[in-house]
C-alpha cells in the first residue's frame, strides 16, 4: 500500500547530502494565530512610539508620521523577523512554527522578501479571501506569497518533539497492525499522532477514517483515530498486544 497522501499532509524534501526527511506544514488555524499576534505586536510599536513621540517632541504625532510606520512596518516586520530568528516573527514563534524554503533549508532574504511583498495580494481589501482559497487548495497550506518565494510555512520540531509525541501515545494500548506497513506508511501514521492534540476529535477521526479502515480490525470499538493512535503507540516503542486486536 502506497502512501495516500490524503490522509498525511506531510511534505517530503530531501537535503543535499541525500538524508530524507518530513515537514509538517501549519494550516490556517494556527498561521491565523501566529498572524493575530503579530498585529497585536505591531500595534503596539506604534502606540508606544506614539507616547515617546509626544513626550520628548513638542510637535504632535501627525497622521502623516503614523502612515510611513505603518508602512514600514507593514513591509519590514516580517522580513527582518524572519531574516534575523530564523523564520520566526514574534507570532509564528510563540505559535510554534516558522517559513522555511520548500526543500526545509533557511528562507533567504530574495525568498522572505517576495513572499511578504506578496502579502498585499493575500490580503487584498483585508478580506483574506484571496490567502483563504490558496491555502486550501495546496497540499502545504501555501499562500500565493509562499509559492512566488518558494516557501512553507511548517512546524517547529524542537529537541523534546519526539519525546513528547513519546509521552502522549503512552497513554493509548499499542496495537500491531495486520500486515507489515511500509517506511512512508509508518511516517504517515506517527506524523498524524503529532499532529492529533492539534487537530480535535471530530477532525482527527475524518483524517484517520481515510487509512484506518484499511488496517482496523473490523470487531474493535474504537474510533478511527484511537485505533491510528494504538498502532502509533506500538511504532514508538510501546509494548504490543495481539496482532490486529483492540481492547
Amino acid at each position: 500500500m502506497e502512501k495516500n497522501n490524503n490522509f498525511d499532509s506531510s511534505l517530503e524534501a530531501l537535503t543535499p547530502e541525500g538524508i530524507k526527511f518530513f515537514m509538517v506544514p501549519a494550516g490556517l488555524p494556527v498561521r491565523t494565530l501566529a498572524y493575530v499576534i503579530d498585529v497585536v505586536f505591531k500595534w503596539i510599536i506604534i502606540i508606544g512610539i506614539y507616547f515617546i513621540w509626544e513626550h520628548f517632541f513638542s510637535w504632535r504625532f501627525g497622521i502623516w508620521i503614523f502612515l510611513i510606520l505603518n508602512f514600514c512596518l507593514d513591509w519590514f516586520y516580517h522580513v527582518i523577523c524572519e531574516l534575523a530568528f530564523s523564520g520566526r516573527s514574534l507570532g509564528k514563534r510563540m505559535a510554534g512554527i516558522r517559513v522555511v524554503k520548500s526543500d526545509g533549508s533557511p528562507v533567504d532574504p530574495s525568498a522572505s522578501f517576495i513572499r511578504n511583498l506578496l502579502r498585499f495580494a493575500d490580503t487584498f481589501c483585508y478580506l483574506f479571501h484571496i490567502a483563504l482559497l490558496s491555502m486550501t487548495i495546496s497540499s502545504g497550506f501555501r499562500r500565493i506569497g509562499d509559492w512566488a518565494g518558494n516557501t512553507v510555512v511548517v512546524y517547529t520540531q524542537s529537541g523534546s518533539f519526539h519525546k513528547n509525541t513519546i509521552n502522549f501515545l503512552s497513554g493509548y494500548t499499542p496495537i500491531v497492525p495486520p500486515f507489515s506497513l511500509s517506511y512512508d506508511e509508518k511516517q504517515a501514521v506517527l506524523n498524524f499522532a503529532r499532529r492529533y492534540p492539534l487537530l480535535g476529535e471530530s477532525r482527527a477521526n475524518e483524517i484517520a477514517g481515510i487509512y484506518a479502515p484499511y488496517l482496523r480490525n473490523q470487531t474493535s470499538k474504537l474510533t478511527n483515530a484511537e485505533y491510528l493512535l494504538g498502532i502509533a503507540s506500538h511504532l514508538s516503542g510501546g509494548v504490543s498486544i495481539s496482532r490486529g486486536k483492540a481492547p
